[in-house]
C-alpha cells in the first residue's frame, strides 16, 4: 500500500503509493473500508500490516524462498540460491503477532485504522546472512544475484511506526526477526526431510 515511501518510518497518515497490482488492490480495500465505516456507521477497521511471515508463507515470497533455499542447500538438494535486489529493505514480523494485533483492533470501543509492524527494517542481504547462519553456512558461498528477479517497480525501504498500535491497543511483537528466521529454517528443514525421506 505504501510502496514508494514519502517518509520514514511510515505511519497511518503516510500517503499511499502502491508499486504493484496487489498494492493497488489493498489500497482499494482500505478506502472502501473507511468509506463504509463513515457512510453506514459500521464497526470496520483497516489494519495496514507490514510484511508478516511464518513457516506457512508461500514459496513465491522472498522470506520463504530464502529459508526453503537454505534448507535445500543444507540437505544437499540444491547448490545455490538465486535472488534479485539484496539491498531492498523490509519490516518483517511474525504473522501470529499480527493476528493478535487484528484481534485487539476488533476489541476496541471505536473502529479505527492501525499500522502493524515491528519498527525495524532488514535488508534481503541481512535475511540471507541470518538464514544461512541458522544452518551453519556462509551465505556468500551460495547466493547468486540474478537480474531476472529485479522488480520493475521496486520498493526500496519499508519500516513501520507502530506507535498507535502500541499506545491504543497495547500491542507489541513478541517474536524477534532472528527468532522468526530460525522458526522458518527449522520448519523448512523438517518439511524437506519428510518429503525426501532424509
Amino acid at each position: 500500500m505504501i510502496g514508494k515511501v514519502r517518509e520514514v518510518p511510515q505511519c497511518e497518515s503516510t500517503p499511499f503509493y502502491p508499486r504493484s497490482p496487489y498494492g493497488v488492490a489493498k489500497v482499494y480495500g482500505h478506502w472502501i473500508t473507511v468509506n463504509y465505516r463513515e457512510s453506514y456507521d459500521l464497526f470496520a477497521v483497516s489494519g495496514i500490516l507490514f510484511n508478516h511471515e511464518s513457516p506457512r508463507r508461500g514459496l513465491e515470497f522472498v522470506t520463504r524462498k530464502v529459508t526453503s533455499g537454505v534448507a535445500k542447500i543444507k540437505l544437499g538438494l540444491a547448490g545455490e540460491l538465486r535472488l534479485g535486489n539484496l539491498d531492498s529493505r523490509r519490516d518483517w514480523g511474525y504473522a501470529g503477532d499480527y493476528v493478535r494485533a487484528m484481534w485487539l483492533m476488533l476489541q476496541q470501543d471505536r473502529p479505527d485504522d492501525y499500522i502493524v509492524g515491528t519498527g525495524e527494517t532488514h535488508a534481503v542481504r541481512e535475511l540471507c546472512e541470518r538464514a544461512f547462519s541458522c544452518a551453519g553456512l556462509d551465505w556468500q558461498n551460495y547466493v547468486v544475484q540474478d537480474p531476472r528477479f529485479i522488480r520493475p517497480a521496486e520498493v526500496d525501504l519499508l519500516v513501520a511506526d507502530p506507535s498507535k498500535a502500541r499506545e491504543v491497543l497495547g500491542w507489541k511483537p513478541d517474536v524477534s526477526f532472528g527468532e522468526l528466521v530460525q522458526m522458518m529454517i527449522d520448519s523448512d528443514l523438517k518439511l524437506l526431510k519428510a518429503e525426501h525421506g532424509l
